[in-house]
């Protein structure tokens, strides 16, 4: 049987499957909880996706939905504890580090980049820590097709030094602090000063100030190892018909801005615990929840608004996995999911829109 066939047969005879449910209640400004669209939202896939897992949590109801397989060949459902590659949303767990360093002391967020990097910025130039994490630094990266299959298929075990994503030497693409164009270069050159400032590896402080008092046991950061520990959905790519795996894959290329491995529950407590004042003092917190004029992105996190609500989030993609968390700041209403693309580099799958739209409206 062709696998394509023996994919739609197996999610053919997967249903939906929901735990965890608790009676929801509406807090101030928040839609009651609808378990019967969020469990719409997950059937049926789409055609694009294998896979998805989801997790709504708060004072105001909690839910949790899968939907799919999370291996084609063997047909077995998504794991609940299912772990995946969250892409971008590293950038949030750099960020807190960053901001934590800052609270301590040894990062000054509105001082010069160039303070702390001598050898690796041209004199003069004048971008400042803040403006790494909120995207109006200006640098420029490489340009590398990281996200379309023929560059993937050649490159997807290459090992990339920290750094080396960055064109350190030619001028900023614009005046730093004039403009926000998103992108994975300041959240490199944050993880640089990261380990300038402490001596160490920037994973460390990932780990020895959020992880490790969290409690976040299946929160990795890979490095240059290519697999997913533990329980998770296999990512694939659809190829003239054919599933090829793409589930193992060399992060280094993404490194502070997008290599860390997570789970719904982790994301969870960590943004439960960032947002509760627990990870950063509240001026650290306010930095992170500041949006330049006409921008979206704080310092980590990004600000959307949805059906009248405020919410505070990420999303992140990788090949073969699209994710998102995202939470009031009253933390009653919180959503993470992870949805199994077969083709990367594509926009946010619609089942994800649905998702989003079914928790928070």
């Amino acid at each position: 049987m062709h696998r394509r066939t023996l994919l739609g047969a197996a999610l053919a005879g997967t249903a939906l499957a929901v735990a965890g449910r608790v009676p929801a209640y509406a807090g101030t400004g928040l839609p009651p909880l609808n378990e019967a669209a969020l469990a719409k939202a997950l059937e049926p896939l789409d055609p694009a996706v294998s896979g998805a897992l989801a997790r709504v949590e708060g004072s105001a109801g909690r839910w949790r939905g899968r939907a799919g397989v999370g291996d084609v060949h063997r047909g077995s459902p998504v794991p609940w504890d299912a772990r995946f590659r969250i892409g971008s949303m590293t950038k949030v767990f750099t960020a807190t580090a960053v901001l934590q360093l800052v609270a301590a002391g040894l990062i000054e967020l509105d001082g010069p980049v160039r303070r702390y990097l001598p050898d690796r910025l041209p004199e003069g130039y004048p971008g400042t820590v803040r403006q790494l994490l909120d995207h109006t630094s200006g640098l420029r990266g490489l340009e590398l097709r990281h996200k379309e299959w023929d560059w993937f298929k050649d490159h997807r075990f290459d090992t990339f030094e920290p750094g080396s994503q960055v064109r350190w030497e030619e001028e900023p693409l614009f005046t730093p602090g004039t403009r926000q164009v998103y992108g994975n270069v300041g959240y490199i050159v944050a993880g640089l000063v990261i380990e300038r400032v402490t001596g160490r590896p920037y994973a460390d402080a990932i780990r020895r100030g959020i992880l490790r008092p969290l409690g976040l046991r299946h929160t990795y950061l890979p490095g240059t190892h290519t697999a997913i520990p533990g329980p998770h959905a296999h990512g694939y790519e659809l190829v003239d018909g054919e599933y090829v795996d793409v589930t193992r894959a060399n992060p280094s290329l993404q490194w502070a801005a997008a290599e860390m491995i997570s789970t719904t529950g982790d994301l969870d407590r960590f943004l439960t615990a960032l947002l509760g004042g627990r990870l950063l003092p509240p001026r650290e917190l306010q930095a992170m929840l500041t949006v330049p004029k006409d921008g979206t992105h704080g310092c980590g996190l990004s600000r959307l608004f949805i059906g009248g609500l405020e919410i505070w989030g990420k999303s992140g993609d990788r090949p073969g996995y699209n994710n998102g968390m995202g939470a009031t700041l009253d933390l009653s209403r919180r959503l993470v999911y992870s949805v199994n693309t077969l083709k990367m580099g594509g926009d946010t799958p619609p089942i994800a829109e649905r998702l989003m739209m079914a928790a928070l409206t």
